[in-house]
């Protein structure tokens, strides 16, 4: 008997579904009850918005939008990073050379996460070699006060995701065919114009694989904010956790979780639409009119 084709997906979907669908419901679920009591988790025998309310409130609120700012700001400065290091690698790294450049970028990747993210703990300490060495060269007069700071958890985001940025990007550019540059400058573009007008527009697809490998699970992060940031860093992966481990309060964790999700798609979305928009004139531009209507 044959089987209709997608058969073949069906274990695909059994395990998105599993590990994806199921989780994200029960945790929607959780978001409707409450905390009975000082040693229950969650019950949900009365349903209601009171966690999202909660949730909401100007003590949580704050959280969220230094969470957003860091994911935003931290993207950013990884995609400022990645695109001149990526389009060197590709097009101006020597062959022979580039799977050893590319073993230097991912090998700090596969390292521990957290031993990682504590090794700039030390860096960046007020007794560290970076505050040592900036107050031996005259460029400060007193110890460095960085950690413990929004900054500092910046500094951790950015150094801990670029990878995820710079390799979907280098294949991208990778694949940008030599000959579609090389008729660009023929047809009398310069680099910069082939580099906008050619090259990042067929890369295009690996910038925004990049951009979404980097922000969705920068605004999740608790890691980094726990080890580098304290209460001046603190962001809502952060929050979100507390309410689990610490405070057992499974629904209002939940409601955090959920708000934060949406908050994730919302600004994907508006990103989305204003790069849209942004492009609209030039695909106006770029179309092709055959014949004469006159």
């Amino acid at each position: 008997m044959k089987l209709p084709s997608f058969a073949l997906a069906i274990p695909a979907w059994a395990w998105l579904f599993a590990f994806f669908v199921a989780p994200v419901a029960l945790v929607v679920w959780f978001s409707f009850g409450y905390k009975p009591g000082i040693f229950g988790t969650h019950a949900n025998d009365v349903l209601s918005f009171d966690r999202y309310a909660e949730a909401l409130s100007p003590t949580f609120f704050a959280t969220f939008q230094n969470t957003l700012w860091v994911g935003v700001v931290g993207t950013l400065i990884c995609l400022a990073i990645s695109i001149p290091f990526a389009y060197w690698l590709a097009f101006k790294a020597p062959v022979s050379r580039r799977g050893i450049l590319l073993a230097m970028v991912m090998i700090p990747f596969w390292t521990n996460f957290l031993v990682r993210t504590i090794g700039w703990q030390i860096i960046l300490a007020p007794s560290g070699v970076l505050s040592e060495a900036l107050q031996s060269i005259g460029a400060l007069d007193e110890p460095l006060e960085i950690l413990f700071t929004r900054t500092a958890v910046l500094i951790g985001v950015v150094y801990n995701y670029l990878p995820l940025m710079i390799l979907p990007m280098f294949v991208a550019f990778d694949r940008v065919a030599l000959p579609m540059r090389e008729a660009s400058k023929d047809l009398g573009a310069g680099r910069w114009s082939t580099l906008f007008n050619v090259t990042l527009p067929l890369a295009k697809p690996g910038i925004v694989v990049g951009i979404l490998l980097v922000y969705i699970p920068l605004m999740g992060d608790y890691i980094t904010a726990t080890v580098l940031g304290g209460a001046k860093g603190n962001m809502a992966g952060q929050m979100v956790a507390n309410q689990f481990q610490t405070a057992q309060n499974w629904a209002l964790g939940s409601a955090m979780a959920v708000v934060l999700v949406l908050t994730i798609l919302t600004t994907v979305a508006i990103a989305a639409l204003i790069s849209w928009l942004a492009a609209w004139p030039l695909r106006a531009n770029q179309k092709l009119v055959l014949g004469d209507k006159s």
